[in-house]
């Protein structure tokens, strides 16, 4: 392929950088066209200029303004879920193809290791959230051998690694990775929890991802242990430092515990196993330190998106 689909990215902040390096430094077949921010001093900018990448501090009227904006097929919005649906809007007359970093979840939920193909041709499609990007495949990998009755996952992130754009989307990440755990997870019901831990020296990002099942064959234990390694390698694939912490541990509910409060509403499952999942996110470190797994894990789902839809467009061409 001897010419790259260009990206925008809008969004100058820790997410908006940390992508636009891994384009810069990865992009097979994407290549930057334009960072775009609404504040003229913010660092990301800067870098980006001093890259020679093409930078507006005007927000999205900045970027369509720019002599090249024709010429950009792919746009990333790595600001807040409130401002994505203003851009969204904004973008809309141009036919660009949008790829959402936000909680907004205007288009479709896409996981790459779970349903990247399913949404393809979506205009726009949604990244869910970090949390969502490391623990929906799990649940996913257990619901492709049985039935889940509820998945619940925690992610633990280092307060440092958590800009003002997560802080300002913590209710929207907990509605939208719990709608995201049952639509793309394949769960009945799904729970999220993120916790902001202000630990010095700051933690890596940990996740862990809880499955409620009706199981009494070893057999099916084994099919979900396999099938949840092969999960973890096709996450590792675009995510290096994606990884199991810990065996996965399959253990039997005990008789009087209410799990069925936990489960929707005339539900008539009868869970009889739960499935503990403990991840590690160590992050690939191209903007802030390797402890900022859960920016990594989703700069590189965008990225991934991206590739495939550029990767699709020039076959096609």
């Amino acid at each position: 392929m001897t010419t790259k689909t260009k990206v925008a990215i809008i969004g100058s902040g820790n997410i908006g950088t940390d992508l636009m390096i891994k384009v810069l430094e990865n992009g097979e077949y994407v290549e930057m066209g334009a960072l775009v921010g609404i504040d003229p001093d913010s660092d990301g900018l800067a870098r980006a200029s001093a890259k020679g990448v093409h930078v507006t501090h005007e927000g999205v009227d900045g970027l369509v303004a720019l002599p090249d904006f024709d010429e950009i097929d792919i746009v990333f919005d790595a600001t807040s879920a409130k401002a994505h649906v203003a851009n969204a809007e904004k973008l809309a007359p141009f036919g660009k193809r949008l790829i959402d970093l936000t909680p907004a979840a205007i288009g479709p939920f896409v996981v790459p290791a779970v349903n990247l193909e399913e949404h393809i041709d979506a205009v726009n499609v949604n990244m869910v959230t970090c949390g969502g990007q490391a623990t929906i495949p799990i649940v996913a990998a257990v619901s492709r051998v049985t039935p889940v009755a509820y998945a619940e996952i925690v992610a633990s992130i280092s307060s440092r690694s958590a800009g003002p754009g997560t802080r300002a989307n913590i209710d929207e990440f907990t509605e939208t990775t719990s709608h995201a755990i049952e639509t793309v997870g394949g769960a009945d019901r799904g729970k999220a929890v993120i916790i902001l831990n202000p630990a010095e020296p700051p933690m890596i990002m940990r996740d862990t991802v809880f499955c409620l099942i009706e199981d009494d064959e070893e057999s099916l234990q084994e099919q979900i242990r396999t099938s949840v390694i092969k999960m973890v390698e096709d996450v590792a694939a675009y995510v290096p430092g994606y990884r199991l912490k810990q065996t996965v541990q399959i253990d039997r509910i005990e008789k009087g515990q209410p799990v069925h409060t936990l489960l929707p509403a005339g539900s008539t499952r009868r869970p009889t196993h739960r499935v503990s999942v403990f991840l590690e996110v160590e992050g690939a470190a191209h903007y802030l330190p390797a402890y900022a797994g859960n920016l990594d894990i989703m700069t590189s789902a965008g990225l991934r998106v991206a590739e495939r839809i550029a990767q699709q467009k020039g076959s096609t061409a």
